[in-house]
């Protein structure tokens, strides 16, 4: 029998590796495939997410503008109701009960102006009284001029009509008021102006 030599031997061995190495099929690297409408739909999904957001965006945006745009017109709504009304009672005065026409007069007016009125009580009382004043107002109209951070000026036009001792058959004028309102103090009027054009000359 023939002896392998030692060289002959390792060749056996490595031929035997080679034929495994060989037989053995080789392990291809995964691959993972996409689908081009996978691709697609998730960038038209995030379109329509950022085009939502932009448009909630802006919906919030439009909503405040005109929260802000009724909340003004509401206020200057109010402040021309409370200067109508302040004007019809100032303008509507009967000699015979004085001290309720001082109480129109201070009507929703600051203390400062309030006081003022007090201060001049007895000299329109020798005007009213001996003229036998009474007279009535219809508002015609009001109007801000101007409103900035809460305080509104304001004019009312009303026409007046009265009857005195010089004219017992009646007389109209129309008499426009100007006002200064403060939100900020509750709506409290803090000017007037034009009253004189609701009295009567002496």
């Amino acid at each position: 029998m023939k002896t392998l030599t030692d060289d002959e031997t390792d060749e056996q061995e490595s031929g035997v590796r080679n034929d495994k190495a060989t037989s053995e099929p080789r392990k291809e690297p995964r691959r993972f495939a996409i689908r081009q409408s996978t691709i697609i739909s998730a960038g038209l999904g995030i379109v329509a997410v950022t085009a939502i957001t932009v448009l909630a965006v802006l919906l919030a945006t439009v909503r405040g503008e005109l929260a802000d745009r009724d909340s003004r017109a509401a206020d200057e709504a109010h402040s021309k109701t409370v200067a109508m009304d302040y004007a019809v009672g100032a303008s509507t005065i009967d000699y015979r009960d004085t001290k309720a026409w001082y109480a129109k007069l201070k009507a929703n007016t600051s203390s400062q102006l309030a006081s003022r009125f007090d201060a001049t009580a007895a000299q329109l009382d020798q005007i009213l009284m001996p003229l036998q004043w009474a007279s009535t107002a219809r508002p015609i109209a009001a109007v801000v001029t101007e409103s900035n951070s809460g305080i509104y000026k304001i004019n009312a036009f009303l026409n007046v009509t009265s009857t005195s001792v010089q004219t017992p058959q009646g007389g109209q004028t129309t008499v426009t008021y100007s006002l200064t309102i403060d939100k900020n103090s509750g709506w409290k009027i803090t000017e007037v102006g034009g009253l004189e054009g609701a009295l009567p000359v002496k």
